[in-house]
């Protein structure tokens, strides 16, 4: 197994002890399989070696063009310009990665200086390499970063500009799956020789899902995803403020096994990469959202990512970098499709925000 070439803890792999733990007390679900895989200290994925970029296991939008950030840094200011030009704001970034995203939005958003002159930046990273990457990269930021391992570290006073890619794919998910006779949730336990293997328990049905599921289906039930989502809610209802969250995922409750593994750039078994492989399911950007309209906050439709970057002027600055750069209009053009085609990113990755009462967010207008 892939998982049994590495080890934290004296050698022994994060496979290797999950196998023991299994055996000892039984299996474990989808979620806390998740869990483990990804932020065990001593084997995690995002706690020891997350690998991101062209050379690494995958690549996020702010990483296939400067545009993507530039587009995000323009949306902060015309927020924070709705908002009214407060003193004081906070822009915050949950899950910054390497630190590209916002680099490039500090460096777009610098044409209203004004606007960097207000911005207190709070970057809330629970890896350790990816905080080092961070500070290596913004160490000449023209607004000095302060980091955080949660919103709730955020302390009161000022309205939030908030921006999260490609982050609810990485909280845990549950699987349960409609059986002839009622449900069963989807748990990892150990198979026939003794290796991880999925299998199912009987459950109750869980009260999101529909009556009607038809046998063998999956429906996915993710606690953490709605609790950021009630998190970031109550944090805006209460400072105001406006939350981007951007990611592949629904934009209606729907059936469907979504878990994936990707190790350099292709998917593998998630049992036999433990802690090796970045482990995903799809942003439940309904439940998200409902979460956090229960705090107070108001949220607006969702949009596929495409039509949000178009709004934002993407096709504009597209043609602005390859007039810059005649020799690189075709990777501008490569970069433009990868972003916005419905085949490719613009379609299967989607924006959303949740926002203080009254405001109309940049990029969601016509949707609302």
């Amino acid at each position: 197994m892939a998982g049994a070439a590495r080890g934290g803890r004296g050698g022994v792999s994060l496979t290797e002890r999950l196998r023991a733990e299994i055996a000892a007390t039984g299996p474990i679900s989808v979620a806390e399989f998740m869990l483990r895989c990804l932020h065990d200290p001593s084997d995690g994925y995002y706690a020891t070696r997350p690998a991101l970029g062209p050379a690494g296991d995958f690549v996020t939008a702010p990483l296939v063009s400067q545009m993507f950030g530039e587009l995000l840094g323009l949306w902060a200011v015309e927020t924070w310009n709705r908002l009214g030009r407060p003193e004081r704001v906070r822009l915050v970034e949950l899950g910054p990665g390497d630190g590209t995203l916002i680099a490039d939005a500090l460096r777009a958003a610098a044409v209203i200086p004004a606007f960097l002159g207000t911005v207190e930046l709070i970057l809330v990273e629970v890896s350790a390499p990816l905080a080092a990457l961070q500070r290596e990269r913004l160490a000449q930021a023209r607004v000095a970063p302060t980091w955080a391992r949660s919103l709730g570290e955020i302390e009161p006073g000022a309205p939030v500009i908030l921006i999260a890619n490609e982050l609810l794919d990485c909280l845990p998910a549950r699987q349960f799956v409609r059986v002839q006779r009622g449900w069963a949730e989807r748990v990892v336990g150990l198979g026939e020789h003794g290796g991880l293997a999925f299998g199912l328990i009987p459950t109750l049905k869980p009260a999101s899902a529909p009556d009607d599921l038809e046998p063998g289906l999956v429906w996915e039930v993710s606690a953490a995803q709605a609790a950021l989502g009630s998190e970031v809610g109550a944090l805006v209802a209460r400072e105001g403020g406006c939350a981007l969250f951007v990611d592949y995922g629904r934009a209606v409750p729907e059936p469907g096994d979504t878990l994936q593994a990707l190790r350099r750039h292709a998917k593998v078994d998630p049992l036999a990469s433990a802690g090796e492989a970045d482990l995903t399911v799809w942003a439940d950007f309904p439940a998200v959202l409902a979460a956090a309209r229960e705090t107070g906050a108001e949220t607006a439709p969702i949009v596929p990512q495409g039509e949000f970057l178009r709004r934002l002027g993407i096709e504009r600055r597209a043609a602005g970098l390859a007039r810059a750069r005649p020799d690189m209009a075709e990777v501008v053009e490569r970069q433009l499709a990868r972003l916005t085609a419905p085949e490719q990113m613009g379609t299967l990755f989607k924006a959303a925000a949740v926002h203080q009462p009254g405001l109309v967010p940049p990029g969601f207008e016509e949707a609302a």
